[in-house]
């Protein structure tokens, strides 16, 4: 999900791929599908969506396992399999208190059970078993935090979703059409500022619409502040995976989802504005 410029290649087949060489209609399946199962879990059964994020955290920390394997790291996969989940649990039974005792006791799994492979690389495969314990679990654990134990925490998981759609779209429509200046071309040549004043704009507008109606005590600039907030994580979370895929040197985490690649490169936008949005709507619209 970008805030970029890019439009469909003319003629013939393909029309039905994007400029990234993504298949549309595919993508648009996939993406429809997967907002759809989310909405369900949140506002039909509930706990559904723990075991989606759990799911979440668990294919994206192999993902990235897998990934950073092309420079030769070799994070323990299994402390983060595992701690993935008690991240995920203590965050939605526990709630922002005990989500860092997770971090913490997968920290610490993950620097043991490294003894048993030698000293050789022991810091290089350390270190990104490390970032990818903060980088993908500990953010996703946030989406637990938005929605439970919050009576109105459906909403609030749905404000932030909307205000990520909201940005990756406003980015991506005003980048085709007005895209002029590249914002990061070393690392993702496609992004405009702007794509990202259309993101921010259109966030900010949407969110202020969406934040006062759907949460209670919420008023317009409530809605305008956290949808700029979200906005600017959002595209700095996808810009933060695409600096980790040109340092990897891979395309995509993997081939999981047609048309979109894999899962992490759906949640680059969103690992960020999670914890984004549970600050500033635990700081103006205090939950239930």
């Amino acid at each position: 999900m970008s805030a970029n410029g890019k439009t469909p290649s003319p003629g013939g087949p393909e029309q039905r791929k994007s400029r990234a060489g993504r298949n549309l209609p595919a993508a648009i399946g996939v993406g429809a599908g997967l907002g759809g199962l989310v909405i369900v879990s949140l506002f039909v059964y509930k706990w559904l969506f723990l075991g989606l994020i759990i799911a979440a955290v668990v294919i994206g920390s192999w993902e990235m396992v897998r990934a950073v394997s092309v420079q030769k790291a070799r994070p323990p996969l299994v402390p983060l399999l595992l701690g993935g989940p008690l991240m995920v649990c203590l965050a939605w039974f526990g709630g922002a208190d005990d989500l860092p005792l997770g971090l913490l006791a997968t920290l610490l799994a993950i620097f043991i059970w490294r003894f048993a492979a030698g000293a050789p690389h022991y810091q290089r495969d350390v270190t990104a078993g490390a970032l990818i314990a903060v980088y993908v679990p500990f953010l996703g654990s946030f989406a637990a935090l938005l929605a439970y134990p919050a009576e109105d925490g459906s909403v609030r998981v749905l404000v932030t979703i909307l205000a990520v759609v909201l940005s990756d779209t406003g980015g991506y429509v005003t980048g085709v059409f007005l895209g002029r200046h590249p914002m990061a071309p070393s690392v993702s040549p496609a992004k405009s500022w702007e794509g990202f004043a259309g993101s921010v704009v259109w966030t900010g507008a949407g969110s202020a619409v969406a934040v006062s109606l759907l949460l209670d005590d919420a008023v317009w600039w409530h809605g305008a502040v956290f949808g700029v907030a979200v906005s600017i994580a959002s595209v700095l979370g996808d810009l933060g995976e695409s600096l980790i895929k040109r340092d990897l040197g891979v395309k995509d985490m993997s081939n999981l989802l047609p048309g979109h690649g894999g899962l992490m490169d759906r949640l680059d936008s969103v690992l960020l504005a999670l914890p984004t949005a549970y600050a500033v709507l635990a700081f103006l619209v205090p939950p239930w």
